[in-house]
């Protein structure tokens, strides 16, 4: 779903996988020739850690994969990876009224929940309507009849198209209207609309089916796909080196080592940036140095990007723009051209200057302090997240060079997700969720927006991205701005006031566009997303991409 899902580490033993394998009794990956999709498995791994535990509530934190798309879909299917008008999933069509406060959705006819009930405008009124989905704009949801439903926000939602009809999950009414407490919800027996539903969860793997109910599309040609739990990337990329493991996205920097096999075929899309996450904010609670700007902009300055490109991401991860366009994709949105990429060497003495300006000073063992505290950051990344690792190594090596003292330490995944969530942590090695749409203001909303936060030590809500308490009124302003408009010029101006703001409070420090590696069983399957047809973001983690890929696949 996420980078940080996608990559997450993972505890088991290695004997698991070999359990975990035999659990569906199917055919494997090495029958070729076999044309009864009935009983040939897809095998997946999209991040799942074990022991696995039942949970398809998509307002959860730790919501299995397969919920997000293959179970569980928005209204329409925004394909990131394009400047491109979204296709319609359970929606028909959609339009705004003049001043963009009030979308009216044309249903499909006929598509039902994966349980046989009729899904409705009534349903989607109610998702809308539901806690799990508080808007501060939102007004009310109407269903005119059995396919209109007509959504009313008091402020514009033209530049949120994406997050009201492509990330919201339909919900049926006659399931979650006796839910108590969504955020507490497992929702163990999930009815979605989706291509697929559930069928088995174990400690090791979960496995979902076909949908007979499935909408216009058809019933999926692929009637089973099972998602395994994995110790660590070392081990999927085993399996799929032997032909055991059928789709995944993960990062590998010798991708022969897996492709030579004539089974599995590779494609990079790099979309989602790779950043630190500073905890910025000490007014809602941050601690560390890192919450003095100065800092944050000198150890901007400190990373060398070219190295750890080169180290770190083999050569396969994109330059990334301070400003959070990606390149060249967005560049009509890019106020100032110097804001294109982010400096690819370091420069120590710059990093100083800007420390030495702010009051530090360099003691004699070449770091720097104020007032007798030394800068002392922690940076943590998840264990067995190699590439993330390794370049959280470097990047403590580079601010050293810089006088700036930072230790880089591994945290297991749960560790990592509480941190974050709570505000409790100094620096993290992590990832954004690239934009769906060629347009940054949705990272500008989840990531920079002051109403997408919480003080530190309460979680952030389902759906809230900015993990480092940034907070700047200005910026909030811009984004309401550009959400009100559908007039270019002035989501423009609006985009140059929030590119100016972050650029210069680096509350999160851009590194570089991650590398997003997909590999995928092309011998045995076909109808995978490729660089000639690329109709959706291929690694298997994707949210809603995922389910959108799993119904296009047929077996050869």
């Amino acid at each position: 779903m996420r980078r940080e899902l996608r990559k997450a580490a993972l505890a088991a033993a290695a004997g698991a996988v070999a359990l975990t394998l035999a659990l569906t009794g199917c055919s494997g990956s090495s029958s070729g020739d076999n044309t009864d999709s009935s009983d040939r498995v897809l095998r997946v791994w999209a991040g799942s850690q074990t022991p696995i535990t039942a949970n398809f509530n998509p307002f959860a934190p730790t919501v299995l994969h397969a919920a997000l798309g293959p179970i569980y879909e928005p209204l329409f299917f925004f394909n990131k990876t394009g400047d491109e008008a979204p296709v319609g999933m359970l929606g028909d069509s959609y339009e705004f009224n003049e001043d963009g406060t009030v979308i009216t959705v044309t249903l499909k006819e006929g598509v039902k929940w994966n349980d046989g009930e009729p899904f409705t405008a009534k349903d989607v009124a109610f998702t809308f309507e539901y806690p799990g989905n508080e808007n501060q704009y939102f007004v009310s949801a109407e269903a005119t009849d059995d396919t209109t439903v007509v959504l009313t926000y008091n402020e514009p939602q033209f530049t949120n198209a994406f997050g009201v009809l492509g990330s919201t999950w339909m919900l049926p009414e006659h399931v979650w209207k006796d839910v108590d407490d969504f955020a507490t919800f497992t929702d163990e027996n999930p009815v979605g609309t989706g291509p697929y539903k559930v069928d088995t969860v174990t400690d090791a793997s979960y496995t979902v089916v076909a949908n007979e109910n499935f909408r216009d599309e058809g019933v999926p040609a692929i009637k089973t796909v099972q998602y395994i739990g994995i110790d660590a990337n070392q081990s999927a990329q085993d399996l799929l080196a032997a032909g055991k493991l059928d789709w995944t996205g993960m990062f590998i920097p010798n991708p022969d080592d897996v492709t030579a096999n004539g089974i599995i075929s590779t494609i990079n899309t790099p979309q989602d940036p790779t950043v630190l996450y500073t905890c910025a904010n000490a007014e809602l609670g941050c601690t560390g140095a890192q919450t003095d700007v100065a800092v944050r902009q000198a150890l901007n300055l400190a990373i060398d990007r070219g190295t750890i490109t080169d180290k770190a991401f083999v050569g396969l991860a994109a330059t990334i723009s301070p400003a959070y366009t990606l390149m060249p994709r967005d560049e009509k949105w890019l106020a100032d051209p110097a804001n294109a990429e982010s400096p690819q060497t370091a420069d120590a003495a710059a990093a100083g200057a800007i420390l030495e300006a702010a009051g530090y000073t360099k003691g004699s063992d070449g770091f720097y302090g104020k007032d007798g505290t030394p800068i002392e950051l922690s940076l943590t990344s998840v264990d067995g997240w190699t590439d993330y690792n390794d370049a959280a190594k470097l990047i403590s090596e580079q601010a050293a060079a810089a006088g700036i003292k930072v230790s880089a330490s591994t945290v297991q995944w749960q560790e990592f997700s509480d941190a974050r969530q709570n505000g409790t942590y100094q620096l993290i090695m992590g990832g954004m969720i690239g934009t769906s749409v060629a347009d940054p203001f949705q990272i500008y909303k989840d990531w920079f927006s002051g109403g997408a936060t919480q003080p530190v030590g309460t979680q952030l809500d389902p759906g809230d991205w900015n993990f480092s308490r940034y907070s700047n009124p200005t910026v909030d302003a811009a984004v309401d701005a550009a959400a009100s408009t559908d007039d270019e010029a002035a989501k423009k101006e609006a985009y140059a006031t929030i590119q100016t703001a972050i650029v210069n409070d680096v509350p999160y420090i851009p590194l570089v566009i991650n590398a997003t590696q997909t590999f995928y069983n092309s011998r045995d399957f076909a109808g995978w997303p490729t660089e000639d047809d690329l109709y959706a973001f291929p690694p298997s983690w994707g949210s809603v991409a995922s389910g959108y890929v799993l119904q296009h696949l047929t077996l050869k």
